[in-house]
């Protein structure tokens, strides 16, 4: 989450805060001379013991690390700006391979979901970090570290100094630069250690037929459901059986157009379909950009977005030369599609005509802003359905259900839930005074507008006209079946009786009423178990649609 511009920068090219520090001791960050990196007055403080530790195969202690330059990313899963980082750590981590450099992530967790270790574990995989991690549950390292804001990367010195300290994202450049001068400095200092290899939590899963998938979208009209198989970086489609009719993209990250089989995709999410059922639109959202997919002639291609991300909150322009950022969501209104644009805390709207792509809603802001659409705010809008006249948002960051509307001169309203950063929880009740934890999907049923409320594991049902919220399924019942392990909160069992649970559900999609299920069909992405299932909504009893429980 973005905090205020009270940065200074020091020698390392990197923006710190000084003034008192760390520890009620005082971080002077001297000017360098003749190329050389002056360390700070300041020990970096010891990690706590015991500690939870991930990604690794022992914890590790500061004292242990002497001889490395350590890279401390103080980050919490939710966070987009955070999520923005993990490609900044990852090249560092590729280009310094060979030398002594460690990025440590410091899991210090926003919502009462991201401070068990078991969750974090499935963040961890998700985003594919391969760097140790520390859980910090109680803000013990944030604290000693003096840190204010998600995400903050703090740099330590192979001597055991901290010598910097930024907030935000966007600084591969400097953060570059610095390990590349803290590396050369204390090489020509005889005072750098071996690298170090660490055992990944990836080397003992087992991956299956879906990875994490965020989005559903079903067909029904043609009897179809698209899956985002957003960790196998490809998208699914299925019939209502389960049977699989194409696989989209090749299965590894990047961004290429192309056949089914060469179409590169990284971590795809919403998923919207044309009027004739011949296009399908992908949200694209580690590539930021949307692509869609020629359903008859099986290609793929970029409809808008360059693969950089986007920085401007006031985007108005062509569609394939206008960056995006970690679009998440989508939904069509005629030509119009609509873009959760949750990098940017803002609605986008993308002419299907034109390609013509531009800001519909929000200011960019990270609040919940209610007023005229284009001086509203959002935090990190997550999910969307329409009814073709107004837009619902799953505004996730401040745990709230917005209302769009459709009109370029409309309203931006909250139909539930708190709007408020920190002001989250499991409580039905009317428009405000009712509670979710980090929604992230939306699918409208009539008047009844399903939520995906992710952290609580929960599917949570509100009706648009009163704004009157009902838990509809789930949490987990707290007694497992017999062999089935589930938890209260959703942990483990594939069961689908009294042990049924959900585990961080990202995507929702309804289907309506048909002979065999006349109430329709709910159809749900349950990420963290790599399934989707089927829930009659008259009866609620789910159902396997694809993939498998792991």
């Amino acid at each position: 989450m973005r905090v205020p511009n009270r940065a200074k920068r020091n020698a390392l090219g990197v923006a710190v805060l000084v003034g008192v520090g760390l520890l009620g001791g005082r971080m002077v960050l001297m000017s360098a001379d003749a190329g050389r990196v002056v360390t700070a007055e300041v020990r970096a403080p010891e990690f706590p013991a015991p500690a939870v530790w991930l990604n690794t195969d022992k914890p590790l202690t500061m004292a242990e690390l002497r001889g490395q330059v350590i890279l401390l990313d103080f980050w919490t899963y939710c966070c987009i700006n955070c999520m923005h980082v993990l490609p900044d750590l990852a090249y560092l981590e590729d280009k310094y391979r060979d030398e002594p450099f460690v990025v440590i992530g410091v899991h210090t967790g926003k919502f009462d979901q991201e401070r068990d270790a078991r969750h974090i574990r499935q963040a961890i995989l998700r985003h594919n970090i391969r760097h140790p991690v520390v859980v910090d549950s109680d803000y013990e390292v944030w604290s000693a570290y003096g840190v204010e804001a998600w995400p903050t990367l703090v740099l330590v010195d192979p001597s055991g100094y901290v010598v910097g300290k930024i907030s935000g994202e966007g600084h591969r450049a400097d953060l570059d630069a610095a390990v590349g001068k803290l590396l050369n400095q204390h090489r020509r200092g005889g005072t750098l250690g071996q690298p170090l290899r660490f055992r990944p939590e990836r080397a003992s899963f087992e991956s299956g037929m879906l990875e994490f998938p965020g989005k559903v979208r079903v067909d029904a009209a043609r009897g179809r459901l698209f899956i985002s198989d957003t960790n196998h970086h490809r998208v699914l489609v299925t019939d209502l059986t389960g049977k699989v009719q194409h696989v989209i993209g090749a299965g590894t990250a990047g961004l290429k157009h192309g056949s089914f089989a060469e179409a590169q995709f990284h971590q795809p999410q919403g998923l919207e379909v044309s009027e004739d059922g011949h296009t399908l639109y992908v949200a694209d959202t580690e590539n930021h950009a949307v692509r869609t997919v020629d359903l008859q002639a099986q290609t793929v291609k970029t409809l808008a977005g360059t693969g950089a991300q986007s920085y401007d909150f006031r985007a108005d322009g062509p569609g394939r030369k206008t960056p995006l950022s970690s679009p998440w969501d989508l939904a069509r209104v005629g030509r119009q599609l609509y873009i959760a644009m949750a990098g940017t805390h803002q609605i986008w709207v993308l002419d299907l005509d034109s390609g013509h792509v531009r800001v519909f809603a929000g200011t960019g802001r990270e609040a919940c802003i209610d007023g005229p659409n284009r001086s509203a705010a959002f935090a990190q809008p997550s999910g969307l359905a329409t009814d073709g006249k107004v837009l619902y948002v799953a505004d996730s960051e401040v745990s709230s259900i917005r209302v769009v509307d459709l009109d370029d001169r409309g309203q931006t309203r909250t139909l539930a839930g708190s709007g408020g950063l920190f002001d989250f929880g499991l409580r039905d009740g009317r428009g405000r005074s009712a509670r979710f934890q980090h929604p992230l999907g939306v699918t409208l049923a009539g008047d009844r507008l399903f939520v995906a409320d992710t952290f609580n594991n929960a599917i949570r049902a509100i009706d648009v006209h009163t704004g009157e919220v009902s838990t509809w399924l789930g949490p987990a019942d707290p007694q497992p079946s017999p062999g089935e392990g589930a938890s209260p909160t959703g942990e483990t069992g594939s069961g689908m009786g009294a042990a049924f649970c959900l585990v961080e559900p990202g995507g929702l999609s309804f289907s309506p009423p048909s002979p065999d299920t006349p109430a329709g069909t709910l159809y749900i992405a349950d990420t963290n178990h790599h399934r989707v299932l089927a829930v009659d909504v008259k009866t609620r009893v789910p159902r396997p649609a694809f993939g498998t429980s792991r």
